[in-house]
């Protein structure tokens, strides 16, 4: 019988490579400035045509397409560069600049379309009802002011560990994946691309609770 979470609108999936570099983890940060600079442009849209969904949602009862599929994409490329870099370090293959989905990219998302939203919903949530998520969230990705978050710490221990052993441990990975889906899942809510509340809920791992063991994301391109 499928539950609520298995049926949740943003899907999450990584595929953590086998055989990742001692070191490359080490200067991965240096290596992704260009998709910093990428991504901090591509976030001030995502605020802003976030707003205009809110107005049109207001008014329509939907999220514009176009925005929508944009946005999703930046959900996307911010998940590719997450599982490469320093919020998973799942992968040596440097992430691709495209804001469509890459079959082959061991990182994916996808967020299913939504029929008609909630006008109030969307007067609220990202401020208000998100509150609670903003308080884990806050913990999980850490900041400025309250430094590195729990991935980053998690991240840390295990890349030292492939750096002395040459692996890196396959529980810290499951923690740490189902860690950014948390994270991926209350971004999505806050961009009002869903009514569906994020679950106070941790899946591990490196597929959604719906999907098979071993089966490949079900996904599809878009933006």
């Amino acid at each position: 019988m499928s539950t609520a979470i298995d049926a949740y609108p943003v899907r999450v999936e990584g595929h953590v490579e086998p055989g990742l570099s001692r070191w490359l983890w080490l200067v991965k940060w240096i290596l992704l400035i260009p998709h910093y600079i990428v991504l901090a442009l591509l976030w001030v849209g995502f605020v802003l045509l976030s707003a205009a969904a809110m107005v049109a949602i207001v008014a329509t009862r939907r999220y514009p397409r176009r925005i929508f599929d944009w946005n999703v994409g930046i959900l996307r490329w911010t998940w590719r560069v997450t599982l490469y870099g320093f919020g998973a370090n799942g992968t040596d293959r440097y992430p691709p600049f495209t804001l469509r989905d890459v079959e082959d990219y061991p990182a994916r998302l996808d967020v299913a379309y939504p029929g008609e939203l909630s006008r109030g919903k969307a007067l609220v949530k990202w401020w208000l009802l998100a509150l609670p998520q903003y308080l884990i969230v806050g913990i999980l990705i850490g900041g400025s002011w309250s430094g590195p978050g729990l991935i980053g710490v998690l991240t840390f221990i295990g890349a030292v560990a492939l750096l002395f052993t040459g692996r890196f441990p396959a529980g810290i990975h499951e923690l740490v994946l189902g860690l950014n889906r948390w994270v991926l899942r209350v971004a999505a809510y806050a961009g009002l691309m869903t009514d569906a509340y994020p679950p106070f809920r941790l899946d591990p791992g490196e597929h959604e609770p719906a999907a098979p063991e071993g089966a490949a994301p079900a996904m599809h391109g878009g933006a």
